[in-house]
């Protein structure tokens, strides 16, 4: 398995219509085949130190191998994700996992 795990940070993160299209940019890649399980959430209401919850959205996309994962990099879906949503975001930080 490889597990790809995207946090974003909105420019303006108190923006509704920005978080609006953010969500909405993030749903599309749940269509791109080469995903095997997706998940696209918000920071939970936890808190403790060792807790980060500074950004606004983040995804978590598993994926049977690299070779899936690296279909889903060049895929024009997450292509054209990327291309309009990109001024949205301030930040982008990427973890990748494999099993």
């Amino acid at each position: 398995m490889f597990v790809h795990t995207v946090f974003f940070w909105l420019n303006h993160p108190d923006n509704q219509a920005d978080q609006d299209a953010l969500r909405a940019g993030l749903e599309t890649l749940k269509s791109i085949d080469a995903i095997h399980a997706a998940y696209i959430g918000k920071p939970a209401g936890t808190r403790r130190a060792v807790i980060d919850y500074s950004y606004d959205f983040s995804i978590t996309f598993i994926f049977t191998d690299q070779a899936a994962q690296d279909i889903y990099q060049e895929h024009p879906t997450h292509l054209k994700f990327v291309a309009d949503c990109a001024h949205l975001w301030s930040r982008v930080q990427v973890y990748d996992a494999v099993e």
